[in-house]
């Protein structure tokens, strides 16, 4: 007698390490925070194949120009998710693509997130849905859309990837492109919250052997709180500056690149930023990295802000009102614009 043949058990894609009940629970946990920062520019309901923005947005500009940004949180990502801290991490992410975006002298309309992992566990990412939508809604745009991609063998397990994309306009003639610039301009200098995304990797080779949950006499505060800081939104001050009639020529975001990179980035060849070191103190963490790296001043300051996170470049005559137009001790004079290669 022949023995009965099994059909062997079909496969499935929750066999092979993707959970779409998963995908499916953690927008419905944080739907309600994406409606929250929904705009009457967008035209679908959530979970259209993509996102519809109303261009009559651009209706008030005079020659309209939409411009991009898209960028992670990168390093820092994976150390809130180790620590079980994910609730600023949509604050760095949105702030950072907000501030790309006025560098170059646009306003944001909208934004769109990715976030992919390993395994994707609903209750932590719709924690991160809901900080991305929380921090979309403080700066007035909506989370346009985005995607969740559970990749098992790609992402090792507790990796995380944030990713944004941050989209503005702005009229033709207000577009920042350094052209205007001139020697003997001045530079002005916004404060940082720390960190914000960058040299992460660097930070905390350079922390590893202090108890991060402890305070820190030299910080006033723990590692852990000081290197989660979420990153600073700079809107309010530039729209403030714009408003008060200061003549923005150029601006930078410090990131990748630290200071010693990025402020030239928007400036004619034939011009460069020159700093003061003297003019402000950098937060109390750059010096301990420095410290316990040890790591050269050079190296710092091609990695991190070391508390300047935006610059703007004004003519010398508004720099007192533009400083003026602030809350106090919020903008500074750090530097000026010079001739390259000037003594």
């Amino acid at each position: 007698m022949m023995s009965e043949e099994r059909s062997p058990k079909p496969l499935t894609y929750r066999d092979a390490g993707v959970h779409i009940d998963a995908s499916h629970e953690a927008l419905a946990r944080s739907r309600q925070a994406v409606e929250a920062a929904r705009t009457p520019a967008v035209l679908h309901r959530a979970g259209a194949f993509a996102g519809a923005f109303d261009a009559a947005a651009l209706a008030g500009l005079a020659a309209p120009v939409l411009l991009a940004t898209t960028d992670g949180v990168g390093t820092k990502a994976h150390l809130a998710a180790r620590l079980g801290r994910l609730e600023g991490l949509g604050a760095d992410l949105v702030h950072h693509g907000v501030n790309d975006l006025l560098a170059q002298g646009a306003e944001p309309l909208f934004f769109l997130d990715y976030i992919a992992s390993g395994r994707l566990d609903p209750a932590a990412t719709a924690a991160l849905i809901t900080s991305v939508a929380d921090a979309c809604r403080g700066v007035g745009i909506p989370l346009l859309g985005g995607e969740l991609a559970e990749l098992p063998g790609v992402y090792q397990a507790g990796a995380l990837e944030l990713v944004g994309t941050c989209v503005g306009a702005a009229s033709r003639g207000d577009l920042l492109d350094g052209a205007r610039v001139q020697a003997g301009d001045v530079i002005l200098g916004l404060p940082s919250s720390g960190l914000h995304t960058n040299g992460y990797a660097l930070a905390t080779r350079a922390l590893a052997g202090l108890d991060w949950s402890a305070p820190h006499p030299a910080l006033g505060a723990s590692p852990e709180d000081v290197l989660l800081a979420p990153h600073r939104c700079y809107l309010a001050e530039v729209r403030a500056l714009r408003a008060g009639g200061v003549d923005l020529r150029a601006a930078a975001h410090i990131t990748g690149g630290g200071l010693r990179d990025n402020p030239d980035r928007l400036l004619p060849p034939h011009l460069t930023a020159r700093l003061d070191r003297s003019a402000w103190t950098p937060p109390p963490i750059f010096e301990l990295i420095a410290a316990l790296g040890p790591v050269a001043p050079e190296e710092l300051e091609r990695t991190f802000n070391l508390g300047l996170g935006f610059l703007l470049v004004v003519p010398p005559e508004d720099a007192a009102r533009a400083c003026g137009l602030l809350p106090p001790g919020v903008a500074r004079v750090v530097g000026e614009i010079a001739p390259r290669g000037a003594p």
